[in-house]
């Protein structure tokens, strides 16, 4: 079984940060489709086809990220490097990949989003951006420390879904991709225990949970818990916790 996705990419930001170590790009003409094979053993899970579609990164993102860190989980912070154990899946209430990436792109969180913009200006984002036919784009290294759940930035990988669960109904490609990408993701980091639903975490602030900030707390619908149950379904065996 091989799940295969490709993508042209056109003006992909400033960041050069490398494919995943199981990523192999293949040599090709400016603007071609590009396509990322994850290759793995027999025994193991079925091959994985990313698409590398780095967010535009500066030092100044960097600068601000660090301030975030040090604000909400640990003031000694010196770089955004994690080590993860945790994995939340999202939802992106909106019907396109592009126009999220292109989302994520900006620096700065907007003045209107008040109640998270008080608390840090560097732009939330993800690493992964499962679009709803499937097709997975990695949006960033799975070790750097991103603004995407409240409490569990500082351990957890972040993948959103595009949709949710009223005019873009999230789709059954979209929950065999997380569950592919779920896997694949416990392998390459076997500190991984635990996995959530954006909104399982803000109602219960589960195990590994890290705000310094007492009075920051939100409340989100995403990704639901029918998409939650569904991926769980196909990943039971890897044991993930929720509490």
């Amino acid at each position: 079984m091989r799940i295969a996705v490709a993508l042209v990419l056109v003006a992909c930001g400033s960041s050069s940060a490398p494919p995943p170590p199981h990523v192999v790009e293949p040599a090709r003409p400016a603007d071609a489709a590009i396509v990322y094979d994850a290759a793995v053993a027999p025994d193991a899970a079925p091959a994985l086809a990313i698409v590398d579609a780095p967010m535009a990164w500066s030092d100044e993102r960097a600068r601000l990220t660090l301030e975030y860190r040090r604000a909400h989980s640990d003031p000694n912070a010196t770089d955004l490097a994690i080590d993860p154990r945790a994995i939340v899946l999202h939802y992106t209430a909106g019907g396109s990949a592009t126009a999220t990436r292109q989302y994520f792109d900006n620096l700065r969180i907007e003045a209107a989003r008040k109640d998270i913009a008080r608390a840090g200006a560097v732009n939330v984002s993800s690493h992964y951006i499962v679009d709803r036919d499937g097709t997975i784009y990695r949006l960033q290294p799975e070790t750097r420390f991103a603004r995407h759940c409240i409490g569990l930035n500082h351990v957890a990988i972040g993948i959103e879904n595009v949709g949710d669960e009223d005019r873009y109904p999230l789709t059954d490609a979209q929950v065999a991709a997380d569950a592919a990408l779920v896997r694949d993701l416990v392998r390459r980091f076997p500190k991984i225990t635990h996995m959530w639903g954006h909104h399982e975490v803000t109602k219960q602030h589960p195990a590994l949970y890290l705000e310094l900030d007492p009075t920051y707390r939100n409340d989100k619908p995403d990704p639901g818990a029918r998409f939650m149950a569904a991926v769980r379904a196909k990943v039971a065996d890897l044991g993930l916790r929720s509490d």
